[in-house]
């Protein structure tokens, strides 16, 4: 992206950010409070990333950093497959047939009993809008803005 559409997107996440903090102002709930703080999180950090890549870009036009081209290629890579998850993270090695979520220590998704083997991973379930309340039309807005995908969803063992 050009540095113009970097700023951009900078003042679109930014604002996005004041939105949401405003909007937090009328949760009346911890949960909804929780998804609104998580969202401010994640606008922060791709906020965070889009500083970084200005920066290279930077030194890339001024020419004074060697490696900032490479830096920079790996960084616009790396935010092309930005999310926001606000629930529950899902990681799956189907070579190792095991599973973590958000993060935490992975788990064997093979389950063994008297009729056999059984591979059992959780599955993501997407909250919907009731569950997001006023959230709901703010995700949307940003996934549509910013190009960035913001996730809601929980992460459950189904029995098989």
């Amino acid at each position: 992206m050009t540095t113009d559409q970097n700023l951009m997107l900078y003042t679109k996440l930014a604002g996005f950010r004041l939105v949401v903090l405003a909007n937090r102002f009328g949760c009346d709930s911890s949960f909804s409070r929780e998804l609104h703080d998580r969202l401010v999180d994640g606008l922060e950090a791709a906020i965070d990333r889009i500083h970084v890549i200005m920066e290279l870009q930077r030194r890339v036009l001024i020419g004074d950093d060697e490696f900032a081209e490479y830096q920079l290629e790996g960084e616009n890579d790396t935010f092309r497959r930005f999310t926001i998850d606000l629930l529950d993270d899902l990681e799956i090695d189907c070579d190792t047939h095991e599973f973590r979520v958000n993060g935490g220590d992975w788990m064997n998704a093979w389950a063994v009993d008297d009729t056999g083997i059984d591979t059992n991973y959780p599955k993501l379930v997407a909250l919907i809008a009731d569950e997001l309340g006023s959230l709901a039309p703010i995700i949307k807005d940003i996934t549509l803005a910013t190009g960035i995908p913001v996730y809601v969803a929980r992460a459950v063992q189904w029995a098989g």
